[in-house]
């Protein structure tokens, strides 16, 4: 549902009386659905003899979902566009690498490396926007192709990690305020930047528009172009800020830090199971958490349970299909009644 659609079912509720029924949204779904996952998980991990939900397992449940969730809160913008953006997974590598070797130990240049790092990946995503704007490239090609030429940057420029970034800056990645890691708020206050972005800004309500229907968009006066280069850029600057997330964990940067551990995929299936079509016009930021939460709870369940890793992507895999599958099937019957 668009966010004008929304807004059309909350003028009708009140002309009906101003009571309105509780729906099943797409974003209640997703809560309701690790709430679920966390009773299960948690049984499962205790006839074995664990503990799920101990200080320990929610700090890694919460440690899993930092980078991911900042990944998917950019796939998020750009899903909402229509769009989508495969590159992410090289850049995580590649800005994580321009931070670490621009710091080069040093805490004066903390600042400039984390700078340069978020500079280069809003240059990439620049480059993608124009891409699919300009020159009418597919998102998934024009990301794709993008994604091969950071590869090839990447795999003739490093063999392994290089740069070195000082003790100080390591405090973003390990410390916590009380039981909550740095890394966690950090990654809800973008989330936050986000939804308020979508939820209360003239650009955000052009997003959902382009994303809904581009041409009637156009005709209503959207500038297209300029609002899915802008998406791009986001997205991107999100993929570098989780690069420089991960390069403060580190130590150092990684080239291969973002596709080891599949963000460009990941961050994707978050969205999808947090409600976000990926035709693009509904969906939302609050529910990609949820997505985020649900595929990191699912990690850490079986890597308490010892699971078989080809298991874990069926399992992955079945939940991903059966979300989208219900979320259809719902549109469906809405059109219908």
């Amino acid at each position: 549902m668009s966010v004008v659609q929304e807004k059309i079912e909350v003028a009708r509720g009140a002309a009906r009386g101003g009571v309105r029924r509780f729906s099943l949204t797409p974003t209640v779904t997703v809560y309701l659905a690790l709430a679920v996952l966390l009773i299960v998980g948690s049984v499962l991990v205790g006839i074995q003899g664990g503990v799920l939900l101990d200080q320990g397992g929610i700090l890694n449940i919460l440690t899993r979902s930092t980078v991911l969730g900042l990944v998917a809160v950019g796939q998020t913008i750009v899903i909402i566009n229509g769009s989508l953006d495969l590159s992410v997974a090289y850049l995580v590598g590649l800005c994580s690498l321009i931070a670490a070797e621009t710091m080069a130990g040093s805490d004066g240049m903390m600042v400039p490396g984390v700078l340069l790092a978020l500079g280069v990946a809003a240059l990439v995503g620049l480059v993608n926007g124009l891409v699919v704007t300009v020159l009418k490239v597919n998102a998934f090609i024009a990301t794709l192709g993008v994604a091969l030429i950071l590869r090839g940057y990447l795999e003739e420029n490093y063999t392994g990690p290089a740069g070195d970034v000082p003790r100080a800056f390591q405090h973003l990645g390990f410390d916590r305020f009380g039981p909550i890691p740095v890394g966690v708020l950090l990654m809800l206050a973008v989330a936050g930047a986000a939804w308020w972005y979508l939820r209360r800004t003239r650009g955000g309500y052009h997003m959902y528009a382009v994303g809904g229907d581009i041409d009637v968009a156009r005709l209503s006066g959207v500038r297209t172009g300029r609002t899915i280069v802008t998406a791009h850029v986001l997205c991107a600057v999100a993929a570098g800020l989780a690069g420089v997330f991960l390069a403060s964990r580190l130590g150092s940067g990684a080239p291969y830090v973002g596709t080891d551990a599949g963000y460009d995929l990941e961050s994707i299936a978050a969205v999808v199971l947090g409600g976000t079509a990926l035709a693009g016009g509904r969906g939302g930021v609050v529910g990609t958490i949820g997505g985020v939460l649900i595929l990191a709870t699912l990690d850490t369940v079986f890597d308490d349970l010892a699971v078989d890793p080809f298991f874990k992507d069926v399992v992955r895999g079945i939940v991903l299909i059966v979300a989208v599958a219900l979320y259809a099937r719902r549109q469906l019957s809405r059109r219908s009644g």
